[in-house]
């Protein structure tokens, strides 16, 4: 992720900000290529204007960076060392320090306060939104990352879809789904595996459980991968046997809803006009108040990243920018639908990652 560092150096020399001090996870995977879970211990990367950068991470940690992509210094710490007192040494070493960014979203109140009075002349400035920027446009590397993860999102919808029984549990077919990706080399979720049949599938983020799927019931499954460091994200709901008349009139709703999004996406386009798109044919069709979040997110090295696809943002989309599409009608006691796809956006249009069909399924 060199070109990356790059990027967010030249942003520090345009802004006369000596060094950044990257904290969150996700953002030192983005930049370092190194994933971690650190826990209660500290990870960070940092980068300069023009030194060096380096990677800081708990010591038993210290081979597992060796043995990877990162070909900086590397830092480490152990469990009884201060690492805020070794970071800021390394730091000092390297920089004048009259003013550091960090990433004040992330930061917790404790770490902002220790890094202020180890660093007590340091002026401290905001990373968050350059480095949301940086993530949000993606290099042909990262799309093709993600098309993988989204292809193994297909796999893992197809392998619920096929599971599918009387009497078997939620939580026993997101087993099947759970290791079959990993017997495909995944090691984890991009978030906890929904499959939701019957009542449950209207709960947006409802939690699978020992609720057994039934004749009539639409089921519903919304789970992602991460892959090489990116995630993917995918909706799917089918029926099992015979559905209501309002059942497939909201299934049918929000299909439209859905692919008139799509169609709808293109650069130049705002998150705006997208989300209203599909929001508008759900309302017309009567179930507007039962679409209650926004219509998609940023997706990447998180599975929600920036930019939100709402009804209130006026961004415009720009060209290889990531996001989910994932309109939803969910009425209480009657029936959840939501239908989701990863898009790239292109200059007339976009491409559509995610490729698990989407018409209606009746499963016999």
């Amino acid at each position: 992720m060199e070109k990356n560092i790059d990027v967010l150096q030249h942003w520090l020399t345009e802004e006369a900000i000596d060094a950044c001090l990257i904290t969150n996870p996700e953002n030192v995977a983005y930049f370092s290529g190194y994933v971690s879970e650190p826990h209660e211990r500290v990870l960070a990367l940092a980068v300069f204007q023009e030194a060096e950068p380096f990677l800081f991470v708990p010591g038993l940690e210290i081979e597992d960076v060796k043995g990877g992509d990162w070909s900086h210094p590397v830092y480490g710490y152990s469990d009884i060392e201060n690492p805020w007192e070794i970071i800021t040494s390394q730091l000092k070493n390297r920089a004048s320090l009259s003013n550091l960014a960090v990433e004040k979203g992330h930061m917790t109140v404790e770490r902002y306060e220790i890094l202020q009075s180890l660093l007590p002349d340091s002026a401290f400035a905001n990373a968050e939104e350059k480095i949301q920027m940086i993530r949000l446009i993606k290099t042909p590397e990262e799309l093709q990352i993600l098309k993988e993860a989204a292809l193994l999102a297909d796999y893992a919808v197809e392998v619920g879809v096929s599971e599918i029984a009387e009497g078997k549990t939620e939580a026993e077919i997101v087993a099947k789904i759970e290791f079959e990706m990993k017997k495909k080399g995944v090691t984890a979720m991009s978030f906890d595996t929904m499959v939701l049949t019957g009542k449950n599938g209207a709960l947006p983020h409802g939690t699978p459980g020992d609720t057994k799927i039934q004749k009539g019931d639409l089921v519903l499954f919304d789970l992602g991968v991460v892959h090489k460091g990116y995630c993917s994200d995918i909706t799917r709901t089918v029926a099992f046997g015979d559905i209501s008349a309002e059942q497939e009139k909201i299934y049918q709703t929000v299909l439209e809803a859905q692919e008139a999004a799509v169609a709808a996406v293109q650069a130049g386009k705002t998150a705006k006009d997208i989300d209203l798109t599909a929001r508008n044919i759900i309302a017309e069709a009567g179930y507007g108040d039962y679409f209650p979040h926004r219509l998609g997110h940023g997706l990447g090295a998180s599975v929600h990243e920036f930019p939100s696809i709402t009804e209130t943002n006026e961004m415009p989309l720009q060209t290889n920018m990531v996001f989910t599409i994932e309109p939803g009608i969910y009425v209480p006691e009657v029936a959840g639908v939501r239908i989701e796809d990863d898009i790239v956006v292109t200059e007339n249009g976009c491409t559509v990652l995610t490729e698990y069909p989407k018409g209606l399924q009746v499963i016999r």
